[in-house]
């Protein structure tokens, strides 16, 4: 469907460039033929036992001259108008197309990310409120329920905030974070929530920076929950905060499949994905790592994406 409906843009731009070009041709020959004409008309006026023949014929030729280099010169700057709309409006046009796929993705990927939790909290009560279970299975029946019940509130404040984000509607705060704590408490809360996974947790001391606490919490545990979402089981998840110099350094590696150098810069786009959605088997609704890098621009700090060799990517935010 998007691809026919591009191949529909497409044809119908160029059709309309061609004609627009096609007309400004045809008004430039118009024009020059006038002015032939016109030069043609003057020339025949003239007498040749004139004293003032040569001069006059001059003149005539001048203005014939003038006149062909206006309109090369007007038909040149329409001409460098149109291409440089048309590439403007082409490339605005195909933005918007991709950026309603996008979106379009996003509603699907947001009601299945709503629906999974909420079918398996539904799942987790009903066991509870039909069975009596012993302690143990219900402990594990009720941290089940509360995990996707964190998945929920999780998707919903990234929405919220991004949404705020976007229109300068949320009140950024700059208060002192004690971000290794902030930190720590983060990866116990995953390390408690996925006790299957490996984590290597490596956080220098008493480090503290300024600013939301809210969105620094939120960008450790989007960048954390991509790691996650990125890397297989067996795979090794370092989440590492260091200071060097006066640069405050926070890191999130993994071991997945890694990224593509072509990929890099597009991941923090709004609704961007990486592969198609007839390929893609990770969840996720493409707002994750484009909130990372708002909640990054926003104070003043600098995210990127590098590999982690022999395979995985490394997230780095500089503070």
């Amino acid at each position: 469907m998007k691809n026919k409906r591009l191949k529909i843009t497409t044809v119908v731009f160029w059709f309309w460039l061609l004609y627009i070009v096609a007309v400004l041709v045809w008004w430039f020959i118009a024009l020059q033929q006038q002015n032939a004409l016109m030069r043609e008309l003057k020339t025949q006026e003239l007498k040749q036992d004139d004293p003032a023949y040569i001069a006059n014929l001059d003149q005539i030729k001048l203005e014939y001259h003038r006149r062909t280099t206006a309109f090369i010169g007007e038909g040149s700057t329409f001409l460098l108008l149109i291409v440089v709309g048309a590439v403007f409006v082409y490339r605005s046009v195909r933005r918007q197309l991709k950026l309603q796929h996008q979106q379009q993705n996003f509603m699907m990927a947001v009601t299945h990310e709503l629906k999974t939790p909420i079918a398996v909290t539904k799942l987790n009560l009903e066991t509870l409120q039909r069975y009596h279970l012993d302690e143990e299975k219900k402990q594990k029946v009720i941290s089940a329920a509360l995990q996707e019940t964190n998945r929920l509130n999780t998707l919903a404040t990234n929405i919220l905030v991004s949404s705020q984000l976007e229109v300068d509607s949320y009140h950024l705060s700059k208060e002192e974070v004690d971000f290794s704590t902030l930190i720590l408490a983060s990866a116990k809360d995953f390390q408690n929530r996925f006790p299957e996974r490996k984590w290597q947790v490596l956080v220098q001391p008493a480090i503290l920076i300024k600013g939301d606490f809210l969105l620094l919490q939120m960008l450790i545990n989007n960048l954390i929950e991509n790691a996650i979402k990125y890397s297989p089981k067996q795979g090794l998840i370092t989440v590492e905060l260091k200071k060097e110099g006066t640069q405050v350094l926070l890191q999130v590696k993994d071991e997945g499949v890694g990224i593509p150098n072509e990929e890099k810069k597009k991941v923090f786009k709004k609704f961007y994905r990486i592969g198609s959605e007839a390929t893609r088997t990770t969840q996720g609704t493409g707002l994750g790592l484009y909130l990372c890098k708002k909640i990054v621009d926003d104070h003043a700090a600098q995210i990127s994406v590098t590999d982690n060799l022999p395979t995985g990517s490394i997230f780095t935010i500089k503070f």
